[in-house]
């Protein structure tokens, strides 16, 4: 493979996204070099700002800064890993990238998703997902399965309403009607095996051509 691909993996709460990342590792594996990592964080830099933004104590902040923060990790994050593993031709499969600011501060939070795009493009040069996969499920089922399977570990995130959380499925519908070059939907409600079956045969029908170069 000479070029580096990037799939980055999105959606709702309790999505399953981790297992799903998890379990494709392997399989892409078989075509070369693969980074996996995730956002907020990555670095270490940056996991220190995810700190501050899940950190449960910090209730006052601001929609605003909530943004500023998670776009300054994305470029630490950006600069130190996903940059370097493109030029080496890696495979680098991100759980949650631009996608994700447009959803939850854009969408969720009610900020201008035109102002959201823009701080992205700054911070990432432009760069865009060869693909993105898209783990679409019911908001309170997503829910549900994080009170279910995280125990008494509670972020920031899971005091908001559910009004949020469901703006922010709402916001990303619309990012997918609005790029359906680049995102794929998944029913995420399925068994685990069947997505991560059908997130697999969308990768291979989508960059087969790429990981075998």
């Amino acid at each position: 493979m000479a070029k580096g691909i990037v799939i980055s993996v999105e959606g709702p709460e309790g999505a399953g996204k981790t297992s799903v990342v998890k379990a494709l590792l392997p399989r892409l594996e078989a075509y070369g070099e693969v980074l996996t990592t995730r956002e907020p964080g990555g670095v270490p830099i940056a996991e220190k700002i995810r700190e501050v933004i899940l950190n449960p104590e910090h209730t006052t902040m601001d929609d605003k800064t909530e943004l500023l923060l998670y776009v300054a990790a994305r470029r630490q994050h950006l600069k130190e890993r996903i940059l370097p593993a493109l030029e080496e031709g890696q495979i680098i499969l991100v759980d949650r990238f631009i996608d994700s600011s447009v959803a939850y501060q854009g969408y969720g939070r009610g900020l201008a998703p035109s102002d959201v795009h823009w701080l992205n493009r700054f911070a990432t040069d432009g760069l865009v997902p060869d693909l993105t996969l898209y783990f679409d499920i019911d908001v309170r089922e997503g829910l549900s399965r994080i009170a279910r399977f995280r125990g008494h570990e509670v972020n920031r995130l899971d005091l908001e309403s559910v009004s949020l959380h469901e703006r922010v499925r709402e916001g990303y519908l619309a990012i997918l009607e609005e790029n359906p070059e680049r995102l794929v939907k998944i029913d995420a409600s399925q068994p685990l095996e069947t997505v991560i079956a059908d997130a697999w045969s969308v990768i291979e029908s989508t960059l087969g051509e790429r990981l075998n170069d």
